[in-house]
């Protein structure tokens, strides 16, 4: 249960981490096409002020995103093992999609400016699939029993 717990805390922090890091460098890249001159020190900052300023917001949002999703995908990978492969990452990147699409039509927001493109939600949804790639990663392995032999 602690490997599992510890597997979901990794996969929360990199989805996290990811996600703010594309939103940033998007709202920078969509600045330099304004001719703005946008200088490796300021992309850093830019970064380091949106992983701590994001954080009381849209973490916890992710974390129950994935909190659902991956119960969910384990319980398919339980009837669908050749899934399993794959079957985490499409559960974080579906989990962070819904996320988006859910505010947007519920309250007509998008908590990430980057996630209003096709592109910028196509990102944050790759951020849920390496969330989910990492959660499988840092699951402990699941072999079958071994039989007895008498």
């Amino acid at each position: 249960m602690v490997r599992v717990l510890a597997a979901y805390v990794a996969a929360v922090l990199v989805t996290y981490a990811s996600a703010a890091m594309a939103h940033t460098q998007s709202v920078m890249a969509r600045l330099a096409d304004m001719g703005v001159n946008v200088a490796l020190s300021d992309r850093v900052g830019a970064t380091l002020h949106d992983l701590i300023g994001m954080a009381p917001l849209y973490l916890p949002i992710l974390a129950a995103g994935l909190a659902v999703a991956f119960p969910v995908a384990s319980g398919v990978i339980r009837y669908v093992p050749r899934w399993r492969p794959l079957g985490y990452s499409l559960a974080g990147g579906f989990a962070v999609l819904v996320i988006h699409v859910v505010l947007y039509q519920t309250f007509s927001i998008t908590p990430i400016a980057a996630a209003r493109t096709t592109t910028g939600l196509t990102v944050q949804a790759l951020c849920g699939a390496l969330g989910g790639w990492v959660f499988r990663l840092c699951l402990p392995r699941v072999t079958p029993p071994t039989r007895r032999q008498p």
